[in-house]
């Protein structure tokens, strides 16, 4: 295909673009990195949670293939180790779970069923007693895909108190969250004759590399509950998906590929969306890219070739809509039209492609998302600057760190939850946990994940230790103190908060004082709070502006300053180092049905006291400068304390407003301005659900001292 002479700086100009919309390569490495981490997260706690899952987050935001205004969904995936997926018998094993795979004439091409086989000995099931098995007609009992999608979505229901209007299933996707699709699966770790086809066909290419193929003949591919959609048995069906395979592939890109893939996906949004919907996907683009990656040179994969690439990706879309087939890349006789786009589709987008090819891609010029169009029409190749590049990438480097650090929250939050509510004690709880994260510690993959899990788990360790010392009136020992420093820095202020709690209930208030002053130096006025279950009721939190303004008037330092403050949680295990005011929350209710009320995540933290970090700094502030005297400065804590708690533009980081209110009052309480106090506690009740409030508990005891 001749290429116009024009392509060469309009490829330019694209590359340019893209970099300065956050599809560079730092951005792309800090994408991978981040979920990369998550994953480590989400296997961790699964083990800890009874289960043995392996996490996975695969798709556009794992890759790095994608732009703000892409809007790309988060996919996860979690393969059950403790199934047996056999190939054939000589495959089973005693004591296990065991799926045969299941291939005949008349099962389609990417499409297995799974038969129940004994557990004691190499023989089929033959009977019924799992509500997620069926039986065929001749006789097998198979474990049905569908079934697995429907238990899914009554757990859900059940236990996350979720309503059914608010998950959704795509493929073979079950979920409660709308950007997120969420994968069962199982992992076949014996190669498929599918995967070795592959292999064969593209030995002597120069891509995919020997290497690649070699570690893709080791990888695992997984079975995912999705059907054919013209089978008979498409409720039962089993699709294997080579995910780890796409993912190396994918990951062998380069700037240029990663660049050409994004601005298919940009078209695909931004153009075909018009002409056909939404059926043609990601993962059709992300085919084509494999397709046009095999048959074009390595030399022609630089930026100043970027138009023309793009070109020859849609030629290979047009020849595949010429003949209704756009073949799997890896697995062989799949053809990735059926079931998602029609024949009458197919051809208007014929039409459309065959039209964009012949005007030289002209139509990009419109395309709105991420302002790519007006940013190409520009007279000139007008770059962002460094400086402008610099805070793009930034502010998206804020965000996955958000990302993270919540999860790492929702984490650490969960895993207390269920470490305080086993029978056993919490110190057994606690060792055993840290036992069997240090062991996690061990896998290369999940090491530093693993560690950060232990330097917060540890603090958990410590501070019950100071609890129970407080609590039988034994002194301190100093090493625990010294111990304690050295896990502080998972954020700007949590577990500092906490050691000022300590100091202070201990009755060590001048060094309180010393680590709330340090506190107050750290937290910064771009700090942002971070809640791992209340974060979904406040608009805009994941707002790419919300994280720009984090970087105004700290640009001389960058990233180097910490900018994430966790909720400080106090559990009943650490009461004896929680003030007093603090207590009452953790007995928020005054009912039975109060308790009743509380949904799946609530259930996890209404029996602690949990708190912003920046009204927990003013409010200790104000109990400590008052045990030392300095009425100045208490003074100055309070009117602190209803800055940040007033002030508008701090909205967006205000997640417990209710216990807020709550120090607030108590604060007044304590200055014997006992109508103030009842007014900060009635404003309390008034703005979050009054029977799991701590406000009911201060009014009824201010109202007693009112009325004396």
């Amino acid at each position: 295909m001749e290429m116009p002479e024009y392509f060469t700086e309009w490829s330019i100009r694209m590359t340019e673009v893209l970099a300065d919309i956050g599809a560079g390569k730092d951005t792309v490495i800090e994408r991978r990195r981040t979920f990369l981490r998550m994953e480590c997260m989400a296997e961790i706690a699964s083990k800890y949670n009874g289960q043995d899952f392996e996490c996975f987050h695969f798709g556009s935001q794992s890759e790095g293939t994608t732009t703000p205004g892409l809007e790309s969904d988060i996919d996860f995936l979690a393969s059950d180790n403790t199934a047996n997926i056999m190939k054939d018998w000589g495959h089973w094993k005693a004591g296990m779970r065991n799926l045969l795979m299941l291939k005949d004439d008349f099962t389609p091409p990417q499409q297995y069923l799974l038969q129940k086989i004994r557990s004691d000995t190499p023989e089929p099931v033959t009977s019924l007693r799992c509500d997620l098995a069926v039986k065929k007609d001749s006789g097998e009992v198979l474990y049905s895909a569908d079934r697995i999608k429907e238990y899914i979505e009554k757990f859900i229901i059940e236990n996350l108190n979720d309503n059914r209007e608010n998950i959704h299933r795509n493929g073979p996707s079950v979920s409660n969250k709308p950007n997120w699709d969420n994968v069962p699966a199982f992992h076949v770790c014996k190669p498929l004759p599918e995967i070795q086809q592959w292999i064969d066909r593209c030995r002597g290419r120069h891509w995919p590399s020997v290497q690649l193929l070699d570690a893709a003949r080791v990888a695992p591919c997984f079975l995912v509950p999705a059907g054919h959609p013209d089978s008979d048995y498409k409720r039962e069906e089993w699709r294997p998906s080579p995910n780890l395979i796409e993912r190396m592939m994918m990951f062998s890109f380069n700037m240029t590929q990663i660049k050409c893939y994004i601005i298919l996906k940009l078209i695909k949004k931004a153009l075909f969306t018009k002409i056909v919907g939404d059926v043609i996907t990601s993962f059709h683009c992300k085919t084509l890219m494999f397709y046009t990656i095999e048959r074009t040179h390595p030399s022609l994969w630089f930026g100043h070739n970027l138009l023309i690439l793009i070109s020859n990706c849609l030629c290979i879309l047009r020849k595949s809509l010429l003949l209704g087939r756009l073949p799997h890349y890896i697995i062989h006789g799949v053809n990735l039209f059926d079931g998602k786009v029609s024949k009458m589709q197919q051809r208007r987008l014929l039409v459309y492609v065959d039209s964009m090819i012949r005007s030289n891609l002209q139509d990009v010029l419109t395309i709105d998302i991420d302002k790519i169009g007006s940013r190409l029409r520009a007279c000139s190749i007008v770059q962002a600057g460094e400086k402008r590049r610099v805070c793009v990438r930034d502010r998206i480097s804020l965000l996955l760190n958000f990302e993270s650090v919540n999860l790492c929250s929702k984490m650490l939050v969960a895993i207390k939850y269920k470490m305080h509510s086993s029978n056993t004690t919490v110190q057994q709880n606690i060792t055993c946990l840290l036992r069997n994260v240090f062991y996690c510690s061990t896998n290369v993959r999940m090491k530093t994940v693993a560690l950060e899990c232990i330097k917060h788990l540890y603090v958990v360790h410590t501070l019950m230790q100071l609890s129970n010392c407080l609590r039988f009136g034994n002194v301190f020992d100093i090493n625990i103190i010294r111990r304690l420093k050295h896990t502080l820095n998972t954020d700007v202020a949590s577990n500092r908060l906490k050691l000022a709690s300590i100091l202070y209930c201990s009755g060590h208030i001048h060094a309180a004082v010393r680590v709330l002053e340090d506190v107050r130096r750290r937290f910064h006025s771009k700090v942002k709070a971070v809640c791992s279950y209340r974060v979904l009721v406040i608009d805009g939190v994941r707002d790419l502006n919300v994280f720009n303004n984090m970087l105004t008037g700290n640009s001389d330092n960058g990233l180097s300053e910490e900018h994430f403050a966790f909720c400080v949680q106090f559990s009943r295990q650490e009461s004896y180092c929680t003030p007093v005011a603090l207590l009452f929350e953790m007995n928020r209710n005054i009912t039975e049905e109060g308790v009743a009320q509380r949904h799946f995540a609530a259930k996890r933290w209404m029996d602690s006291a949990e708190v912003d970090a920046r009204p927990l700094l003013h409010y200790l502030q104000y109990l400590s400068y008052g045990g030392l005297g300095e009425r100045h400065k208490q003074q100055c804590a309070l009117l602190a304390l209803k800055s940040c708690i007033f002030d508008t533009s701090n909205t967006i980081n205000r997640y417990h407003f209710e216990t807020a209110m709550n120090l607030l009052g108590h604060c007044h309480e304590m200055e014997g301005d006992y109508t103030k106090a009842l007014h900060f506690y009635s404003e309390s009740l008034s703005c979050y659900n009054t029977s799991n409030n701590a406000a009911n508990w201060h009014v009824r005891r201010v109202l007693r001292l009112i009325s004396g």
